[in-house]
């Protein structure tokens, strides 16, 4: 039992399959099954060439079938052309042969024997018939009459029908200008089609209609040639053309409109994000752009419009509304107004566009005008922006930046007034200059020529404003140490007479020299400008006018500077350290002596021989200071002259003690105030600035005085020598002045000098001489300076 268990779990040897047989066994069936795919493979690679073979046979049939269909559609429209041809000839035929039969009907009735054709007899009896009895309803109509009617009308309504085909074909085929001839051609041939819409035929009504629907369709396709992007010139002009042969005039020249103002908006679209890679120039290429479009415009509108009112003026509203896009894109698209070379796109603006709007003038357009209403307020907003950045970079001396100065030190005119102590000041004045050539070289011609007033006229309130604070550096009646934590910041102080001398030399060099030169070199080019000549423009004389009203502003400002050192100074000269008056009308009654006639050694007062002695002074730190510059020397000179008389004649106070009838009067008073005044007026003379207005001054106080004398007793004609004697003593005065020989060593008095006797001056003088009298000097010393005798004109006469 056991050996058959054991026979049962390990079967016999022979009954396993050896390793090569199973080898052998699969290796044929892999073969077969390759060959079988192989077989399959080649079955489908010939299955594929043929269809490939097919479809490219099929396709090559197709291509024929097309091509056949293509010829046989050009044949059937050639036949339809052909039948229509055909028809037309039928119509006119049968129309010539009813005509000769009523020619041949209206002859043989005037011919009584004459034999008529029997069929002609029994048509012509047949038609007088129908017309006898036209009115009758019930009438029988001969059945011939009615088979020519009938023929006739089949005909035209087949030649009509054959029409409206041959356009149905032409819209189809988009052949415009055939469709429109053809369209004309019926219109010629049926009036009815041009008339009103109440035909009295139904047949006419509905062939009306139809004809005008196919118009219309026309019309439309032409209108969509014309709104196409892409559409050329020539087909443009052909669709327009086509238009106004059909009637369309109002509508061709709306669409000749619109379809150049798409083109120049695709233009300005596609250059628009240039505009901030050349934010200075932009406006130049832009308006080349708007007008080279709008000068195609118009002349297209008038080759294909004529000069016709109505197209002439729509064409000028367009060209204002364009010309209103292109003033705005500007706008939106310039600079900053803050920066500086914003004044220089607007420039380029005006430049640019008027230069265009020139060229368009010999086509009737004139646009100068409707230009500047619009860039006016444009101009005037930049040119405000940048004068106020102007007017806080030339104030603010604390940021001046030596390598921002276009000129170098040693170069400027205004290195001259450099002080060892301080080059602030000079360092102001070249930046000011600067400044203002950068602003200049901004402006075009075109720009100068229509917005030079308005430039001018800021330049001169920006040196206004400079004039001030070159007017807070000189010494001032608020120069007190008690109120220093009340007074504005002051950079740099004149202090000493050079110092001031320097301050006054620079402000006249930008007054008569820098600005001067740096604005006619931009004016000059306005006037050798070749643009200006199609503008029919005389630029010379509105700019000399405006030049002038310039320099007339920048004098008045520069005077109010001259007023201030020559008051101040003179002030200074007058009042004492301790307030008191050293020129006041007690020296005129202290003098001992009866006459100043017999004196052996007349001199003026203390008072007017130290004036002369500061003048010599100041003359000579001007000479050393304003070294070739004569010219404001001797206006500065000439205004402290004046202003020393005009004190003493305003002085109310002085006179005061003259009308007072307690203060004794003596001759010798008046004799010495005289001497004083013609010898005020031969320092002058003297000094090479002789002023008219000083010689009046003194001659209105010298009046005065006599007047003043007379009333209270002094005989003039008695106390008084000649005039002729006080013109020489005051002249001999002077040259004792100069050589030192009048016994005191009088070229050397200053103000420390002057004697006043104590015993003369009361408690109401401490009042007369007090500062409070500074106010009231203003008023004179703010005058303008008479015209000076010598040759140089000094200041404006105007003021």
């Amino acid at each position: 039992m056991e050996s058959s268990e054991e026979d049962d779990d390990f079967p016999s040897i022979e009954s396993i399959t050896s390793q090569s047989k199973i080898d052998s066994s699969y290796q044929s069936h892999t073969e077969k099954g390759i060959r079988k795919v192989c077989c399959e493979l080649l079955d489908l690679k010939d299955a594929v060439e043929n269809l490939c073979g097919n479809m490219q046979t099929k396709y090559l049939a197709f291509s024929r079938m097309s091509e056949e269909v293509v010829e046989m559609e050009h044949e059937l429209v050639e036949l339809r052309k052909h039948i229509s041809a055909q028809g037309i000839l039928v119509q006119d035929l049968m129309t010539g042969v009813c005509r000769e039969l009523e020619e041949w009907n209206s002859a043989n009735g005037n011919i009584g024997d004459c034999q008529q054709d029997p069929l002609v007899d029994e048509l012509q009896s047949s038609l007088l018939s129908d017309a006898d009895n036209g009115n009758i309803g019930d009438c029988q109509q001969d059945p011939l009459v009615d088979e020519l009617q009938s023929s006739l009308l089949s005909d035209a309504d087949n030649r009509k029908a054959i029409f409206l085909e041959n356009i149905d074909v032409l819209l189809a085929e988009h052949k415009v200008e055939e469709a429109v001839e053809a369209l004309e051609a019926e219109e010629k041939n049926c009036p009815e089609l041009k008339g009103p819409g109440d035909t009295s035929s139904m047949e006419l009504s509905s062939y009306r209609s139809a004809f005008l629907k196919r118009k219309s369709m026309l019309e439309d396709q032409l209108i969509e040639i014309t709104e196409q992007p892409l559409v050329s010139i020539l087909e443009l002009k052909k669709a327009l053309s086509a238009l106004i042969k059909l009637g369309k005039g109002p509508l061709a020249h709306q669409l000749l409109l619109k379809s150049y103002g798409s083109r120049l908006q695709k233009s300005i679209e596609l250059f628009l994000p240039s505009c901030s890679v050349y934010p200075k120039t932009f406006p130049a290429t832009l308006s080349r752009l708007v007008f080279s479009i709008i000068s195609v415009t118009t002349k297209e509108s008038g080759l294909i419009f004529g000069d016709n009112p109505v197209y002439t003026n729509r064409v000028v509203q367009w060209v204002e509304w364009e010309i209103e896009y292109f003033v705005r894109l500007v706008k939106e698209n310039a600079p900053s107004s803050e920066k500086l070379f914003a004044l220089g796109t607007a420039s380029n603006c005006v430049q640019a566009s008027l230069t265009y709007s020139s060229m368009l003038e010999s086509q009737g357009l004139k646009l100068s005008k409707l230009l500047l209403v619009l860039l006016r307020p444009y101009i005037e907003e930049v040119l405000e922006l940048i004068f106020r950045w102007a007017r806080r970079a030339a104030l603010d001396v604390t940021e001046i930046d030596e390598s921002s100065l276009l000129s170098p030190r040693s170069m400027s005119p205004l290195s001259a007034f450099a002080t060892l102590s301080d080059s602030v000041l000079v360092d102001s004045g070249m930046k000011f200059m600067d400044i203002i050539e950068d602003i200049l070289a901004q402006l075009t011609p075109m720009a100068v020529l229509h917005f030079g007033a308005n430039v001018l006229t800021r330049i001169s309130q920006l040196f206004d404003k400079y004039m001030d604070m070159l007017i807070k550096s000189l010494p001032g009646p608020s120069d007190d140490d008690n109120l220093t934590e009340l007074k504005e910041v002051i950079h740099f102080r004149a202090e000493t007479d050079s110092e001031q001398l320097a301050l006054l030399g620079l402000a006249f060099t930008i007054l008569d020299e820098l600005l001067p030169l740096a604005v006619i070199k931009v004016w000059s080019l306005t006037n050798e400008s070749k643009e200006l000549e199609s503008e029919n423009i005389v630029p010379n004389a509105s700019i000399t006018a405006e030049l002038k009203e310039w320099k007339r502003s920048l004098q008045h400002s520069f005077d109010k500077l001259r007023d201030h050192f020559c008051r101040q100074y003179v002030l200074t000269f007058i009042y004492s350290r301790q307030g008191k008056t050293q020129l006041n009308a007690l020296i005129y009654l202290s003098g001992e002596g009866a006459d100043l006639y017999w004196d052996s050694d007349p001199l003026p007062s203390l008072p007017f021989q130290a004036l002369f002695s500061k003048l010599q002074q100041l003359a000579t730190v001007a000479g050393d200071v304003l070294l070739g510059k004569e010219k404001i020397q001797k206006i500065l000179l000439a205004r402290l002259t004046e202003t020393v008389v005009m004190w003493l004649s305003e002085e109310q106070e002085f006179w005061d003690v003259f009308e007072d009838e307690s203060v004794p009067l003596k001759p010798l008073g008046l004799q010495q105030l005289i001497l004083d005044m013609h010898f005020t007026v031969e320092i002058a003379r003297f000094a090479g600035y002789p002023s008219r207005h000083v010689h009046q001054i003194a001659s209105a106080i010298i009046a005065r005085a006599i007047r003043t004398f007379s009333a209270r007793g002094i005989d003039p004609q008695s106390a008084l020598p000649e005039d002729e004697w006080f013109v020489e003593t005051a002249r001999t005065a002077i040259n004792k002045l100069l050589l030192g020989t009048s016994g005191s060593d009088t070229s050397e008095i200053d103000e420390d000098h002057i004697i006043i006797h104590d015993e003369m001056v009361s408690d109401s003088d401490e009042t007369a001489s007090s500062l409070s009298s500074i106010e009231s000097f203003k008023s004179f010393a703010s005058a303008n300076m008479g015209e000076l005798d010598s040759p140089v004109y000094f200041t404006d006469p105007e003021g």
